[in-house]
């Protein structure tokens, strides 16, 4: 799951309530798709820091709430505001996710890319035109980042 930190960035979500917020304003639809129809509570996920000065996998996340919709679409105050969006009839969808771990060190782009004929080669982040920001992770990959980041899989 990318966000740029500059918006809300892995120590926000460490400063949160509980260490918990809704993952919202996700404005594509094909990750829109999968907020909506594949995340469950339970389920874990990268939080990755984009459009930044060293981009890469900060920590990570698990849901606690899955797909549901998301109210800053039909808050004409809020900048994710849609005037398309329909209560009745949503056309976003976000998850609540906790922090579970910050990486002491974290595993940045340019090191994810040293991987990327070996263990990371099908890792979607890495794809050149992927502007997603969320994308799957194979329970290797997971397990493989985790040993780059030195810090064991939850």
């Amino acid at each position: 799951m990318k966000s740029e930190p500059a918006a809300f960035g892995i120590d926000d979500l460490a400063r949160a309530p509980q260490r918990t917020a809704a993952w919202d304003g996700v404005r594509n639809y094909q990750a829109r798709n999968m907020l909506r129809d594949e995340f469950r509570p339970g389920d874990r996920a990268f939080f990755y820091h984009s459009s930044c000065g060293e981009p890469g996998i900060y920590g990570t996340v698990r849901v606690v709430r899955g797909g549901h919709p998301d109210p800053t679409a039909f808050d004409p105050a809020h900048p994710h505001y849609d005037a398309g969006s329909d209560p009745t009839d949503p056309r976003w969808y976000q998850v609540e996710v906790r922090l579970l771990r910050r990486f002491a060190r974290p595993v940045l782009l340019e090191v994810l890319r040293k991987h990327s004929e070996g263990p990371l080669r099908r890792l979607l982040v890495l794809r050149r035109g992927n502007r997603l920001s969320i994308t799957p992770v194979t329970d290797d990959e997971w397990n493989f980042i985790h040993h780059l980041a030195r810090e064991r899989p939850e």
